[in-house]
């Protein structure tokens, strides 16, 4: 933790809100938000028949994704769920992903978001760190809970497929995936159910409501914070449910009107932009979720946009950039689009422009991360171009940039941007020590990003304070790849940086020091493909007879980076030939 040196503190002021929207508050209060039940229970109510959430065409409304939660977590309490028990949930964007979530929180649960593409060891350490007693599967990917198996704790493993909760179309797309499309690997998990079973066995069972409070333990989210260990964010009731009513706030006089809304939810919901700027926000407003399962594949991503009446999308870079060169996306009717959102990683001008090009909408960049629930700053909704910047501290929320002894930096220099503000956790979970890491002596959560404030008080992020590697909006930290890889047995020394890649914004490349004068690149990619989850594995291997170190013996990253990028300023986006990595 860094030392804290008592300087006069200019953002305190918070300069930024003489830039605020005039119809924007400059604060929320206790009153403006309660807990995710009262808010979920709330528009099940109000918005009753109003569609919630659409998947592969069939359309929920709020009336029947309460009763479906309500079936969850009435099945969860059956099962012995007390209020804190775990519940993991490891799928993409279908039906039945909202409904065990709310399922879970309504029987007091605290929900584990899983990303369904990790392999069998990451999957181990997340189960076994938030102590999960359920497990919501995807079955695209229950092979991967079979290979864990042996080494997890989980009580009762509950299968997902596609159509679940689609009613006759839903066994057409579960057949389709299942046997047409032969999507589906063999697996066997003991004593595993199918959701339908779930939700037949949950018939007469009578759910018996919680109380849940605000304080109470709604997500362990997890994240590689600064040290490459993953960590569970205890994001609490208050954190998100603060953090939509500040988003609401910002964007409510200017998006309100254009209501109601449906939202393109291309954005994983395991991943916290998701989770809480399309799924919670939508929820919240009443509005409905466009839930898309794979939004890899990009005409059918297209082809749901182009049948559907859209007024908001979020995205990463990528996501846009990959839309925007699309050939069919001159197909989409984007007149009815209000608003466009970006978050997760930087977006690129070019990218920006060709979208506004396109659809006549600016993209909205914003800025958080999974232990500030996640939205910290964000720009102004009534923009006429893309800024380039992260935009201003939501209401409430108060940013400082700090220098490396702790004390402030002045406005226009450098410095690492820490906050405050009721979006952010409490801490990791079981983790003291690393709270204690991220958080300076007067109470901000360091971020271990670098930005400046220009003088109309918008931020800039202009570096990351770590080695962290940004794919595509999610976090990749070398020391994990380096572990990985250096399991190999042929491996001696190994060490990962990143660098810029035009498919993902950034891709690890991994340099070997070979124990074994046989070791192969492709080999290596075998292996870490075993090891990681795609995003995560190298896109280069360079071999080396050794690698730079300092005096005490670190491998100098910086060094290594330095010297790449005079070689390869920017990676092509197909994968490197061995020929053309190995030194």
């Amino acid at each position: 933790m860094m030392s804290h040196i008592e300087y006069d503190d200019p953002y305190a002021q918070r300069p930024w809100l003489a830039a605020y929207p005039g119809a924007v508050p400059t604060d929320i209060g206790a009153e403006d938000y309660s807990t995710l039940v009262d808010m979920f229970e709330a528009s099940v109510a109000t918005y009753a028949d109003r569609p919630a959430m659409e998947s592969f065409g069939v359309r929920q409304s709020f009336r029947e994704m309460g009763v479906a939660a309500r079936q969850v977590a009435a099945w969860l309490q059956a099962r012995g769920l007390v209020k804190g028990d775990r519940v993991a949930i490891m799928s993409p964007n279908v039906l039945a992903y909202p409904a065990i979530l709310f399922g879970a929180l309504l029987a007091g649960g605290v929900v584990v978001n899983i990303n369904p593409l990790y392999t069998h060891s990451e999957l181990e350490h997340q189960i076994n760190d938030a102590g999960a007693r359920f497990l919501f599967i995807f079955e695209n990917f229950a092979h991967t809970v079979q290979a864990a198996w042996p080494n997890i704790s989980v009580e009762q493993v509950v299968v997902v497929r596609p159509g679940d909760l689609m009613g006759l179309k839903g066994l057409l797309v579960n057949a389709v995936s299942r046997y047409i499309k032969r999507q589906v690997p063999a697996y066997a998990i003991p004593g595993a159910i199918d959701f339908v079973q779930l939700l037949r066995a949950s018939a007469g069972l009578q759910f018996t409501r919680v109380d849940v409070g605000r304080d109470d333990i709604a997500f362990l989210q997890y994240t590689g914070g600064t040290t490459g260990v993953a960590k569970g964010a205890m994001l609490l009731h208050r954190n998100v449910a603060a953090n939509i009513a500040q988003s609401w706030a910002w964007l409510r006089y200017h998006i309100e009107p254009k209501g109601p809304h449906t939202m393109v939810t291309a954005l994983p919901l395991y991943h916290i932009f998701g989770l809480t700027a399309c799924c919670l926000l939508l929820v919240k407003i009443g509005g409905c979720c466009l839930l898309i399962a794979n939004p890899r594949d990009l005409g059918g991503l297209i082809g749901t946009m182009r049948k559907n009446r859209f007024t908001l999308f979020s995205g990463v870079n990528t996501l846009y950039a990959a839309l925007v060169d699309h050939p069919d996306i001159g197909k989409v009717d984007f007149s009815a689009l209000v608003h466009s959102v970006s978050g997760g990683m930087s977006t690129q001008q070019i990218v920006a422009h060709r979208w506004k090009t396109l659809t006549g909408q600016p993209i909205i960049e914003g800025y958080g991360l999974s232990e500030t629930s996640p939205i910290l700053t964000i720009n102004r909704p009534d923009i006429a171009e893309f800024t380039g910047g992260i935009g201003y501290p939501l209401p409430s929320t108060q940013i400082s940039l700090r220098m490396p002894d702790g004390g402030v930096a002045p406005p226009g220099e450098r410095g690492e941007l820490v906050a405050k503000g009721p979006q952010v956790m409490p801490g990791y979970w079981h983790r003291a020590d690393e709270t204690a890491k991220v958080m300076t002596s007067d109470g901000y959560f360091r971020t271990g990003d670098i930005a400046v404030m220009e003088p109309g008080g918008m931020f800039r992020i202009v570096d990351r304070l770590k080695d962290m590697i940004l794919v595509s909006g999610f976090n990749v930290y070398p020391n994990e790849v380096e572990e990985a890889l250096s399991q190999h047995p042929k491996v001696k020394e190994v060490a990962v940086i990143g660098v810029p890649f035009a498919h993902s914004g950034e891709a690890p490349v991994a340099f070997i020091v070979p124990r074994d004068a046989t070791l192969t690149v492709q080999e290596l990619r075998v292996f870490a493909h075993e090891q990681l989850t795609n995003y995560k594995t190298p896109r280069y291997y360079e071999f080396r007879d050794t690698l730079p170190k300092s005096n005490v013996g670190k491998i100098l990253r910086r060094a290594l980076k330095e010297e790449f990028l005079t070689r390869h300023p920017v990676l092509a986006p197909q994968e490197a030939h061995e020929s053309e990595v190995q030194t």
